[in-house]
């Protein structure tokens, strides 16, 4: 038989569970709306401080101060670079009719390019590890040594050592840091280039009969190289030295077998073209009347 308490007892139960299933439902929102996020987040807190992060900060800040110091370098060096061989062009239009002139000239334009150019090397550098940043400036300090030894080498016929040229680089500087001094490395490298210069003062002197300064410049030459044949073998950097010493030794013979010529065969060597002197005989012969 049909049980009429039991089928009420079922749907009394059975109306129930909607209730139940809304009670659930609004505790599982209602936690929902209490629960916090999850976060990720890089940034460390005020007391607990990240030291390998501050590590990578000052890293990463030392090397976007040293990259723009390398370019300010680079751009310098290109400036000292240009306004160096402008002075070397003007000692080559040198004299025996104008060389007070022309030198006077060729160094103020080095005096301009001290102040100028090589003044901004010297800022950029004082106080820091100039090693780092070599290749950024070397080519120019080489080229202001070329220029500023041959200089001096003409006006006075002696040759403007590495200290000579760093004193007078440390009125630029600020006394408060280490100044920046050019290593001997970059003074032999130039002084290497000089060589080619002189090779080429040569030319031009004995083509306009000054032989005497022409076996002169012969001279320094060959003590120069003598030198860095002793000095080069020892050095660290010695690849462009190498090929550097080449190359002197190609300027040397040059300058030897040109004044060796004008030596043996001074009686067929013209020293002024088109000169005036009726005494002057060509390739030996007299003048014919």
């Amino acid at each position: 038989m049909f049980n009429s308490s039991s089928a009420l007892n079922k749907l009394s139960h059975m109306a129930s569970k909607p209730q139940r299933f809304r009670h659930l439902a609004g505790n599982t929102l209602q936690g929902a709306a209490v629960k916090k996020p999850r976060t990720l987040t890089t940034n460390s807190a005020a007391s607990d401080p990240n030291p390998m992060k501050d590590a990578f900060s000052k890293y990463a800040a030392y090397l976007n101060d040293l990259n723009d110091k390398r370019e300010r370098l680079v751009k310098a060096s290109r400036d000292v670079t240009m306004n160096s061989k402008k002075v070397i062009f003007q000692v080559h239009r040198i004299s025996k009719h104008n060389k007070d002139e022309v030198l006077e000239k060729a160094e103020k334009d080095l005096a301009a390019v001290m102040e100028q150019h090589m003044s901004r090397v010297v800022k950029e550098l004082q106080g820091t590890d100039f090693w780092k940043l070599r290749r950024a400036y070397t080519p120019g300090v080489q080229e202001y040594i070329e220029a500023a030894t041959l200089c001096n080498f003409c006006k006075t016929g002696a040759l403007l050592n590495l200290d000579e040229i760093n004193a007078s680089l440390l009125p630029l500087s600020d006394p408060s840091v280490e100044p920046m001094q050019i290593n001997v490395l970059d003074y032999l490298l130039g002084l290497a280039d000089l060589t080619g210069e002189l090779m080429r003062l040569a030319m031009g002197r004995i083509s306009d009969g000054e032989l005497e300064f022409a076996q002169k410049i012969c001279s320094f030459v060959r003590e120069i190289y003598r030198e860095l044949t002793l000095i080069a073998p020892k050095m660290d950097d010695s690849s462009d030295m190498k090929s550097k010493m080449d190359v002197m030794l190609q300027s040397v013979k040059k300058i030897e077998n040109a004044c060796f010529s004008v030596h043996v065969r001074g009686s067929e060597y013209v020293p002024f073209l088109g000169s005036d002197d009726t005494s002057f005989s060509l390739l030996g012969m007299p003048e014919i009347e």
